[in-house]
């Protein structure tokens, strides 16, 4: 989208050109180095997880130079904490392209995940360190446009998905164990993803396309759905104990208990078949009162692992392991991948998860995918779709 005159910007307008940002941190939270070697970082997204986010890249010694997003008070909110220029303030839809243009080390994408795919391709195209929120993309063809990102960013630069549980040692350890045999052959999983509805983030007087942006998680083109938006969580996990991803999928779902808001559905019940007959129980919503939880647990001829995000880490059989009784998963997980992405900057050690991160995307859209149709779809069969939603947002 084409930024408008700064006379007739309003609240998404913003000046952008070059500037300096306000190093936000003590000396020694910075490894031994100076001040002014700090890494610069852009983050396009200052909603709700971009402030979140933020102060961990402050802590662990990146300089915040830049700000990109559609709304002018978002970007207003996080300026007022990060004391960034007015000048490298960037308005509108189009922002992220010129502070991926601009003089920064690495972006920072916190974005829906609708425009994940063209803000990393410019990133990367900009030769900038990319750090990424997932889910990398809404549709198979986004997808396919991040992994062709992550192996041009492959040794030249980082391009990190922030997966929490992949950072965490409980998960880690378990995901080892099973990999080794710990629970023998796997015969059956059982993962699920159940937990309360979101907030609205829409006021009184906003124009019907504001509102639905900033209620983009309720909508299935910005969001590509719940299954695909947040519960990838736990299938992606999933597909890290089976070292693979499915190879075909069945299921259903529906929307019927959040309907006030969007078009993503509330629920979502799928069986997913990974190699060597591995069938998975899998099941998801968004809507519920009165409890949640997430979880992941694989049932094999020796003994059971039981993972959940947030909560218990085990093995239980023949070969018990006792594991955690919390996993602090959602703050320690991400600043674990932010402080590695930042330390990766700095030492040359370039990080990319990309391609397992987009197999889990793909996961995800896959069991969407046939849970909409209500027809058994392979893997196979939704690669050849190269399925493309389209937003058709104008703000």
């Amino acid at each position: 989208m084409a930024r408008p005159s700064e006379a007739g910007a309003g609240r998404r307008q913003f000046l952008g050109s070059a500037g300096a940002g306000l190093l936000l941190l003590k000396p020694e939270t910075v490894f031994g180095t100076q001040a002014n070697s700090a890494i610069e970082i852009g983050i396009v997204g200052c909603g709700g997880r971009g402030n979140w986010i933020m102060p961990f890249f402050v802590e662990f010694g990146a300089r915040v130079v830049a700000l990109a997003d559609p709304f002018r008070d978002r970007l207003e909110t996080l300026q007022e904490k990060t004391k960034v220029d007015p000048s490298r303030l960037y308005g509108g839809l189009d922002g992220f392209k010129g502070l991926a243009a601009s003089k920064l080390d690495a972006v920072v994408i916190e974005s829906p995940p609708y425009f994940h795919p063209e803000q990393a391709e410019a990133a990367v195209a900009a030769g900038k360190h990319v750090f990424l929120a997932k889910p990398v993309a809404v549709d198979v063809s986004g997808c396919q446009r991040i992994a062709a990102a992550g192996r041009q960013a492959e040794g030249k630069r980082s391009f990190l998905v922030d997966f929490q549980t992949r950072a965490q040692p409980a998960f880690q350890e378990a995901a080892a164990r099973v990999q080794q045999g710990a629970i023998g052959t796997p015969v059956m999983g059982h993962v699920f993803y159940h937990t309360g509805r979101l907030r609205r983030q829409d006021k009184p007087g906003m124009s019907a396309a504001e509102a639905r942006l900033r209620n983009w998680t309720f909508d299935i083109a910005l969001s590509g759905d719940v299954i695909v938006e947040q519960h990838i969580h736990v299938l992606d996990v999933a597909n890290w104990y089976m070292q693979s991803h499915p190879v075909r999928a069945c299921g259903t779902g529906g929307r019927k208990a959040r309907v006030d808001v969007g078009d993503c559905w509330d629920h979502f019940i799928v069986t997913y078949w990974y190699p060597n007959d591995v069938r998975m129980d899998f099941s998801s919503n968004q809507f519920l009162k009165g409890f949640h939880d997430m979880c992941i647990r694989f049932y094999g001829t020796a003994g059971t692992v039981d993972s959940h995000y947030g909560a218990a880490v085990r093995i239980t059989g023949d070969n018990p392991w006792p594991g955690i009784e919390k996993d602090d998963t959602f703050r320690q997980g991400a600043q674990t991948n932010v402080r590695n992405f930042v330390e990766s900057i700095r030492t040359g050690k370039y990080l990319n998860n990309v391609a397992e991160s987009v197999q889990s995307n793909l996961t995800s859209i896959l069991g969407r995918m046939t849970a909409y149709k209500e027809q058994p779809v392979t893997w196979d069969q939704m690669m050849r779709s190269g399925e493309r939603l389209e937003a058709k947002l104008v703000l």
